[in-house]
Order: structure tokens, then C-alpha cells, then sequence
């Protein structure tokens, strides 16, 4: 299974979707949900090397500046990692609707608890996480 994640530029998850193959049809699939809850087209995607990204924006006829290198999508990259680290204290999920559920209940509650560390002070910060 393969966990595709739409962070926008803070690092909170705005989508979040369990697929069986890495293609573009489960890209086109991530994008039509993100625009579609949010109503209007970005004007910056950055992604990983994948070519099913470029693909389903040239389907959907987004004209957004696609960006894509080593370390450009970390933000993406390390919002899976709660996830992963819950995914292995649960054993792995048994099938992909129980995933589906769990990550989406997982990204809400991240949302809401994630402190933006740039609009606090440390000892606010500390506070807060105490």
C-alpha cells in the first residue's frame, strides 16, 4: 500500500489517501479529491521524481509550477512519519479501508495538535507540550 499525502507549505496534511499502485490514475485520483474539497488550483506543486505527478496535472490541465529534487518534498516526506511509527506498533494495517480510516482520523488530529514552532516561543512551546 502506498500512502499518498498532500501537504500544503506549513506542514499541515491537507489530503491524505491509501492506494495499491504507484500510477497515475492513483495521482489523478489524490488531485481531483484536493481540488474538489478545496475549490481552487495551486500555483506551486512540488513532488518527488515520480512521473505519474506531471501526468495527471497535464489530465487535469493544471498549469501550477512543478517542482521536483532531492530534498524539495521533505515536508511531505516527514509528515509520514507519525504514521509510520504508528503502523508499526499496531503490526501493519490489515487491509487498506482500516488504513484509510486511521490515517484520515490520524491527519485531523495531527492538524490539531501540531504547533507551528515558528509562530511561538520555546518556552510557549514547552508549555503547550506539557
Amino acid at each position: 500500500m502506498y500512502l499518498w499525502r498532500a501537504v500544503d507549505d506549513e506542514g499541515e496534511v491537507l489530503e491524505v489517501l491509501v492506494q495499491r499502485r504507484r500510477d497515475k490514475a492513483a495521482a489523478l485520483k489524490l488531485m481531483r479529491k484536493l481540488l474538489k474539497k478545496y475549490g481552487f488550483a495551486p500555483t506551486q506543486v512540488t513532488t518527488d521524481k515520480l512521473r505519474s505527478y506531471r501526468a495527471a496535472s497535464r489530465d487535469l490541465g493544471l498549469t501550477a509550477h512543478h517542482e521536483q529534487g532531492r530534498r524539495t518534498n521533505n515536508r511531505a516526506e516527514v509528515s509520514h512519519q507519525p504514521v509510520r511509527r504508528r503502523e508499526r506498533k499496531m503490526q501493519r494495517f490489515k487491509s487498506m479501508g482500516s488504513a484509510q480510516r486511521f490515517v484520515s482520523v490520524h491527519a485531523t488530529v495531527y492538524n490539531t495538535f501540531n504547533l507551528q514552532r515558528h509562530l511561538v516561543s520555546r518556552r510557549t512551546l514547552r508549555t503547550f507540550r506539557a
